[in-house]
Order: structure tokens, then sequence, then C-alpha cells
């Protein structure tokens, strides 16, 4: 039997880590989040087994007591304890509801949870699902705290419940982390049913017992250091400068945003990061790039290497004031997807590769297989445009349209009560067709021809 110091030691351990890791993690903030831990207790009547010279129940009492006991010296960290069957024999049907939350989260609480945990005898059935499902209703409204749950078990679900289904839900409702589980003297066959309930650490003998807790309560308390390589197209880490987005992948809850950064020594900074998560992160470069299936080892820095080489695109527009207000559509080669609405004089950095311009001018202007290289700006300059000014004598219905290839392409309807307008153009040949309101013949329609010079001005008279 090992000392009741080996997992005072492993707990010292994670307090250290605390104050290093986490401790990082916070600066800048008066106080860290708060984690809370609720312990989940198998007192169903296959726990009175004999295990190790003793039982299955009086180990795992031992090594729970002496766990709370340690954590008991800790800021920020609440502990509660929830059981199962303890309150209903097995004999003669069994209860599958029979769970209890025998201790909640307060400051103090240690003498009533050793005194539960003391007490507390094996009798009744396993009912984990409804148990985990119980389990969301026990921690306090608090969204910045870290909700944990351990749980201790030797047995599988008895009652037809879900236990990866409850705790997928509580997990994407971002109501707990992932659940850890100690698997007491577990059978081999059962030890895979709760892969996906949480993360599973199998408990062979007291020894990984012991080891298996302190780990648990070290990853339980801690942050762990990331950093994110933008890659550029050398692979090296030069880019930076955009939110990135970390979201769990069993989940999909968004768990972090933040900037990427260059730190002052010209490497990107380091980032605290729940280990207890396998994450997706999307950079919002444009278009984004995104990785997932990242793991992280609690206590190790982890370097996480995304592509995301970028270059600018820069639409000039000379002419009038009005005209370099334009905006333009920024999509990939080929593809209708709209990435991003900009505006004319202004420099966009995107992925590099090839991208299709539409200018939202009258009429648009398509720029297509634009090639945005590493680092570089390619410059796009839009003709400048000419100005017509539109005069009517009687109030009328009109349309502008761009007379090509002795064609008409409709571009804009006249205003019905407008005795002159001023539109700005692209060179090129147009038509206006018109009738006055007062006029209630077709014969009475009014057509004018006009061409548009770059930087040049015409008067187009409707009567």
């Amino acid at each position: 039997m090992m000392k009741r110091s080996t997992i005072l030691n492993l707990i010292i351990i994670a307090i250290l880590l605390v104050g290093t890791v986490f401790g990082q993690a916070q600066k800048g903030k008066k106080d860290g989040p708060t984690t809370r831990i609720l312990f989940v207790f198998d007192c169903s009547l296959s726990m009175s087994k004999r295990w190790e010279g003793s039982t299955n129940m009086d180990i795992s009492k031992r090594i729970l007591t002496q766990t709370i006991d340690s954590l008991s010296r800790l800021d920020k960290v609440e502990v509660a304890l929830r059981m199962y069957g303890h309150q209903s024999s097995v004999q003669p049907n069994r209860n599958c509801k029979d769970t209890k939350l025998e201790v909640p989260f307060f400051r103090g609480n240690v003498a009533a949870l050793r005194e539960k945990i003391k007490s507390a005898q094996p009798r009744g059935t396993t009912p984990i699902a409804y148990t985990l499902e119980q389990c969301g209703n026990d921690f306090p409204n608090d969204p910045n705290a870290r909700n944990i749950i351990i749980l201790i078990t030797d047995g599988i679900e008895e009652c037809d419940g879900d236990p990866c289904a409850v705790s997928a839900a509580l997990q994407s409702r971002n109501i707990i982390l992932r659940p850890f589980v100690i698997g007491v003297g577990l059978d081999e066959n059962f030890k895979k049913t709760f892969d996906c309930v949480g993360k599973f650490f199998d408990a062979k003998n007291e020894k990984s017992f012991q080891y298996a807790m302190g780990v648990i309560i070290s990853q339980a308390l801690n942050s762990t250091s990331a950093q994110v390589n933008l890659l550029d197209s050398y692979s090296k880490p030069t880019e930076t400068a955009v939110n990135m987005t970390f979201y769990d992948m069993r989940t999909g809850v968004m768990k972090y945003n933040y900037v990427h950064t260059i730190n002052n020594r010209g490497n990107p900074d380091t980032i605290p990061l729940d280990p207890l998560s396998t994450y997706r992160i999307v950079v919002h470069t444009i278009p984004p790039v995104e990785k997932d299936s990242i793991e992280l080892t609690p206590g190790k820095h982890t370097i996480i290497g995304i592509d995301a080489p970028q270059g600018y695109l820069s639409v000039k527009a000379n002419g009038t004031n009005e005209y370099k207000e334009l905006k333009y559509i920024i999509r990939k080669k080929g593809e209708m997807q709209t990435l991003l609405v900009s505006d004319a004089e202004r420099t966009e950095k995107l992925i590099v590769g090839k991208y299709d311009v539409e200018v939202l001018s009258m009429p648009r202007i398509y720029l297509n297989d634009i090639a945005v290289a590493q680092s570089k700006t390619t410059t796009v300059q839009i003709p400048q445009p000419g100005i017509a000014n539109i005069v009517m004598q009687n109030l009328g219905y009109g349309q502008l349209f761009l007379n090509e290839k002795n064609s008409l392409k409709l571009l804009y309807n006249l205003g019905e009560n407008n005795y002159k307008e001023t539109l700005t153009l692209q060179p090129g040949n147009y038509t206006i067709v018109f009738r006055p309101k007062n006029a209630k013949e077709s014969i009475y329609t009014i057509t004018r021809e006009f061409k548009i010079d770059s930087g040049g001005s015409v008067q187009v008279k409707l009567f």
C-alpha cells in the first residue's frame, strides 16, 4: 500500500503548476476562474468486492478523502460530492434513480465531505446516465468557472441509460468540461464503454489509482502553454495580427479567441489553453484557414503550425470622391461565394492565391484571375469614370442602358420625381429611354444615346 504522502506529493506538484502555467494564463486579471470539481462516487453493491487486500469501496474512500483534504488548501477550487447506488438495496427491485448530491459546492465543506465518504456503504445499482444528467444541476450558474466531473466507478450502466449521450449533451451546453473516469478494478471488456463518456484511467491496482488521481487533479487545475505558428510560403512563422478561434472538437463549443501576436523576441506569443479539450482552430484570414484534432499534453509547451501565407490586394479608383468610395467584392477564382466586400483605395490582406474581383461601379467591372503573392501588393487600377448630367423638362419614367454590340443592358432606373440626375459612369456607350408622366401614348417615348469618355462630362436632355 502506498503512503498517504504519495498522493499529497502529486497534488503539491499540481499546485506548483497552477502557480506557474495557470498563473501566467491569468496575468493581468485580479483573480483566475474558479475550478469546481464534482466527485461522483459509485456506491453500488459491486463496490464491496475484494480488491488489493481490501475492497473497492474502502480503497476508493481512502484515496478520495486524501484528495479532498489536499484540494481544500487551494484557493479558487471548490469541491462537491454526488453518490449513486447508496440509498436503496439492489433487491427486490433496482432503483434507477438512486443518486443524490450529498455535499454541494461551498467553501469549508471538508468535514461534511469526509463524513459522507466515511459513512457510505455499497448497496444498490449503477444508474450512471441518470446520475450524470443530475450532475448538470449541481454546478452554480457561473459561466466563467471550469466545471469538472471525476467519476469513480467499478461497473457500467445498469439502467438502460446512455452515459455517452448525457456526457456529450452536458459538454455541448458548456455545463462541464470533458469528464474524467477512474475505473476501479474494472473488467477488461467494459473499459471501452467509457471512452465516449470522458477521459478514462484504468486503476488496475491501488498504486495506479493513486497515480491516476494525481494526474487528473494536475490536469484539472492547470492550463497548458501553446503557440500557433502561422506559416508563410517559406514555412516561416512570420504571419500575425489575425484572430484565432479555438473550438472544442467533441462539442463544437467555442472556447477561446486570441489575436495572434509576435512577441518582443520576434516569436509567436505563448497562449494558455485548457488541456482537457481537443481543438479545432479557425484562423480568420481571408479566406479562413483551419486545423483540427489538436491535442495538448498537460504541462508541456505545444507548437501548432498552420499554413497561412498572405499577400495584399489594392483596388485604386481615379476620379471623383464619390467614385473613390466605390465598394468591390472579392471571391476566390471561379467561385461565387463572397469572401469580402471592401472599399476602393483600401488594401486588403488575403491568403496567397488567385481571386476574382467585382467592382460595384456602373456598369460593374469584373476583374478575374488576379494573383496575390507572399508579402507583395497586387494593385488593380480602375479606369477613371465620366459624368452624365441628365436633365428632364417633365417628370416621367426612364431607364439607363449600356449600349454594347447593338444590345441594351439595363443599369439604372431614373427617379420618377426628379428633374435632374447626375450619374458617375464607366467609359462606354449608353442609351436612355424616357416617357413623360403626362404623355399617355407610347409614341412620346424619348430615346437619347450618348458616350462617356474617361474623365469627361456630358449633358443629356430628355426633351
